[in-house]
């Protein structure tokens, strides 16, 4: 609560202030902007329960709402907040703020956002939280994990940007540095195995967190080439274990031990590209994230994480209304043992039908192999099976 009362007071005191006059300005004269969008979808597995939800009954758990307001209060300052409502599944059904930030650009050399700001990591992140903008109902979960996209969506601190000019034969390089605080929520997704053990985390864990991103937009005409690389260190977080003893003399008794989550580093490079010509989309990212786990009065062994995804996508606009469009993905942790939760592979078609500038449908088929994203045990209580088949039906309203 006190990040966000800081986020929104940044932004309300950089939307009443004109630096010319010294006087508060008309709500005409800041240039307000409402959007916003609700969508609600349908999910369908053949086998295994995903994402949280019932799927392999069928499962309408899967709503969103968005609302964001910009102003402009002048020529060179933008101020904006967006808040979600998400429900999926057994994840969510709350309201968080995804983003409450100031953003000054000087120029097209120089710009500077502050707040609670969206991180310019790998090339989705920042629309991310944008449905109406992208072709696919779930984007390549090893590198964009929905159950964690509001901790990896944003971070309290500040972005610098900006674009320089190569010339002629360089075209142009677009630039991002960012640093501040990272929180994973306590109700994050990543926690839901950790919850299922018994392992709670009452404020989530936080940490430090910088990073850089280049992106390159070429002289061939539709071409970007980019990379970005996260640096996240000493995060920690205190955690609550209870434990039920399921046999023996003290059978039935609860056993409550409190410790501390402390991750020594993270690294998250990035490398990813764009091409773009007439109706056709091609777009390819590689993401390494490594690091450890300590669970400090838990457990005396650190566990190590060694995930390496990446995928491929192309979409192609057949109609003015119809798109379709296929990628695939895969994620391996090489520091997990060989067998099917070592690793997720992910085919998926997908077809958006935009019946007009406000209404849209998405319909896509999954075929996943392996275990590694996206499970829970408590809704699969005889184990998971190697493969799933998901069906994914949505339908969106933005204005």
């Amino acid at each position: 609560m006190k990040r966000f009362l800081i986020a929104l007071a940044l932004v309300s005191v950089a939307a009443s202030q004109n630096p010319v006059s010294g006087h508060g300005q008309s709500l005409e004269d800041l240039n307000i902007q409402i959007h916003g969008y609700a969508t609600q979808g349908f999910l369908y597995t053949t086998q295994n329960n995903i994402l949280t939800t019932s799927s392999s009954d069928g499962s309408p758990a899967w709503s969103e709402a968005v609302l964001n307001i910009t102003s402009q209060p002048i020529p060179k300052l933008r101020v904006g907040v967006q808040g979600r409502y998400f429900l999926l599944g057994n994840f969510g059904n709350s309201v968080t703020l995804d983003w409450a930030a100031a953003d000054y650009k000087a120029n097209e050399k120089f710009g500077v956002r502050f707040g609670k700001v969206k991180t310019p990591s790998g090339l989705f992140n920042e629309i991310q939280d944008i449905d109406p903008s992208y072709q696919w109902s779930l984007l390549p979960q090893g590198v964009y994990p929905i159950s964690s996209r509001n901790s990896i969506l944003a971070h309290y601190g500040g972005v610098v940007y900006g674009t320089l000019k190569l010339g002629a034969a360089g075209g142009k390089l677009e630039y991002r540095g960012w640093g501040g605080e990272r929180v994973i929520g306590s109700s994050d997704g990543y926690w839901v195995s950790f919850v299922e053990e018994g392992i709670v985390f009452p404020n989530g864990i936080s940490g430090a967190t910088w990073g850089g991103a280049l992106h390159w937009k070429t002289p061939l005409k539709g071409l970007m080439l980019g990379a970005s690389d996260t640096k996240d260190p000493n995060w920690s977080g205190a955690l609550v274990d209870t434990y039920v003893v399921p046999a023996g003399p003290s059978a039935g008794v609860t056993i409550t031990t409190k410790g501390t989550l402390v991750i020594p580093g993270l690294n998250e490079p990035s490398y990813f590209g764009q091409f773009e010509k007439g109706r056709f989309t091609f777009s390819s990212e590689y993401n390494r994230l490594g690091g450890k786990l300590d669970l400090t009065g838990i457990s005396p062994v650190p566990d190590r994480f060694d995930i390496r995804s990446w995928y491929g996508m192309g979409s192609y606009k057949v109609t003015e209304k119809f798109t379709g469009g296929l990628y695939v993905m895969q994620e391996i942790d090489h520091a997990t043992p060989l067998g099917p939760a070592r690793y997720s592979k992910d085919w998926a078609v997908s077809g958006r039908y935009d019946f007009n500038q406000y209404l849209y449908a998405k319909a896509e088929q999954h075929f996943i192999d392996g275990t590694a994203q996206g499970y829970d045990s408590a809704l699969n209580p005889h184990g998971l099976k190697p493969d799933t088949r998901l069906t994914i039906l949505k339908v969106g309203v933005s204005f």
